[in-house]
């Protein structure tokens, strides 16, 4: 083999894209009705029934539904594994807040997983510490195989809660990229809310066999959808990225516009170069990055984690009779808060939403404060800046810095994560009024930040958003 065929080699993604799909969209991107007769009926309802993106959307959704199912996990158990393990109250916070070290160090490497495996291979490899530490939960003797378990499990999370919206942004229409990026965010409430139902009726080791299912489906799932076509144009894999595209949009569709903006965005990247911290120091590229750190970091401070992760302790403590139905209730009410946003983010827009989810979080965390309106807090939160800070991150950060900045940004997402989930049963047994006090200032501020600082990115295409002129003048396009 030689060096040249070496190099193509390595830009191969982990799970090829496909011939099938080639068949049907070929050089000219549309088969002639002479090809399809030659290559058979089979390839002819190839040609004419397209993967459609939705398709793509529901399938990689199992990461962040496995996602989900890891954060809920913790609210119905934790009055049994404290009981048939003998934990101590700063055990279980361990054990319920260690997933996010191993999400933080997944997040770290999925920039450069995703880059080198391809957004499909990254999943696979999400798939396989997830797999392993939920059999670890299942089977733990006491704490120690516990926490490994946990953080195997966090690592898987923390490259699909990267992975995922940024397939999910690089493959969709820009017409519908905020409802289909939201759908991320909506797979996660769903997740948390399957833990919350399924924790009602068996008990923690099980509950924990029944994690690996997202992960199992989804690997099998991902040999049926194409690679992300960006990736692969950045991949120099002409041939596979436009045959990858053309499936995505239908193969009686034109897409010589898109193909020639995505190459014109790629050319004008310097794919060799080596992006270093220092380059985030440019404001084209740190501006973005702030505000993808600053939506993800914030939405976290609100204590969104800390109510789901231990949900059934405060209904407890809140003089709830049954915490464990009351969770339910809540894993319901966040997936439709988070459904209505997956309707709502293309039509009014990203930053409207932002602004509402933060001024009703602000003052239903005032009202926590005072009488543990739970409900209130969490549907506001699902409305905008739960599923739109990951949008929004995977929209605006420039394709050269991607690698680099969004596994910042996810990184510092799980370690703010962690750090509000290690101490909230502590600060709940502290005061419980005084802990959503602290969390209602911050989202206070998030509102100011958004006002502020978010841009709009509805209706543009991704390399539209990298032209704008936010990098350089505030937020408007």
């Amino acid at each position: 083999m030689s060096f040249r065929d070496e190099s193509e080699e390595l830009n191969k993604p982990l799970l090829h894209t496909g011939s099938w799909y080639r068949m049907g969209s070929g050089q000219s991107s549309i088969m002639s009705s002479r090809q399809a007769s030659i290559m058979g009926p089979s390839a002819q309802t190839i040609r004419d029934r397209s993967v459609s993106v939705v398709l793509c959307v529901l399938i990689v959704a199992l990461g962040p539904i496995q996602f989900g199912f890891t954060c809920g996990y913790t609210a119905p158990t934790q009055a049994e594994m404290i009981d048939d393990l003998e934990l101590s109250l700063s055990q279980f916070s361990l054990f319920g807040s260690i997933v996010n070290v191993g999400a933080m160090v997944g997040a770290i490497a999925s920039g450069h997983i995703a880059d080198y495996f391809g957004r499909k291979g990254s999943l696979v490899i999400a798939a396989i510490p997830n797999i392993i530490g939920w059999l670890a939960i299942s089977f733990a003797p006491d704490s120690s195989l516990l926490y490994v378990g946990r953080l195997l499990g966090g690592f898987g999370v923390g490259i699909i809660s990267y992975t995922v919206p940024v397939y999910i942004a690089e493959i969709s229409p820009q017409n519908t990229r905020g409802s289909l990026g939201s759908v991320n965010q909506l797979s996660v409430t769903i997740g948390t809310m399957l833990a919350y139902l399924l924790g009602m009726f068996v008990n923690w080791r099980v509950l924990a066999i029944l994690g690996i299912l997202p992960c199992a489906v989804l690997t099998p799932g991902l040999l049926f959808i194409p690679e992300s076509p960006r990736w692969l144009a950045r991949m120099g894999r002409t041939e596979d990225f436009e045959a990858s595209l053309q499936v995505l949009r239908g193969f009686g569709t034109d897409i010589s516009i898109e193909v020639n903006e995505i190459k014109r965005s790629v050319a004008s990247t310097s794919k060799g170069t080596t992006i270093k911290f220092s380059d985030l120091k440019r404001k084209r590229n740190w501006f973005p990055l702030t505000i993808g750190i600053g939506l993800l970091v914030l939405r976290q401070f609100s204590g969104i984690n800390g109510v789901l992760f231990y949900s059934s302790s405060i209904f407890e403590t809140a003089g709830v009779s049954s915490s464990n139905a009351a969770t339910f209730g809540l894993g319901v009410v966040q997936v439709i808060g988070t459904g209505i946003s997956t309707w709502l983010a293309d039509k009014a827009g990203r930053r409207l939403l932002l602004i509402v989810s933060s001024s009703g979080m602000t003052l239903s965390l005032f009202l926590v404060a005072i009488a543990f309106y739970l409900e209130l807090l969490v549907i506001t939160f699902s409305v905008g800046i739960g599923p739109l800070a990951w949008v929004i991150m995977s929209e605006i950060l420039p394709v050269n810095i991607k690698v680099l900045a969004g596994s910042i940004a996810t990184s510092a997402n799980w370690l703010t994560t962690w750090v509000v989930t290690l101490t909230a049963n502590l600060l709940l047994s502290w005061n419980s009024g005084g802990t959503f006090t602290i969390y209602a200032s911050v989202s206070a501020f998030t509102l100011i930040f958004v006002t502020l600082w978010v841009p709009e990115t509805k209706g543009k295409t991704m390399e539209e958003i990298q032209r704008s002129s936010m990098y350089s003048s505030g937020h408007s396009f």
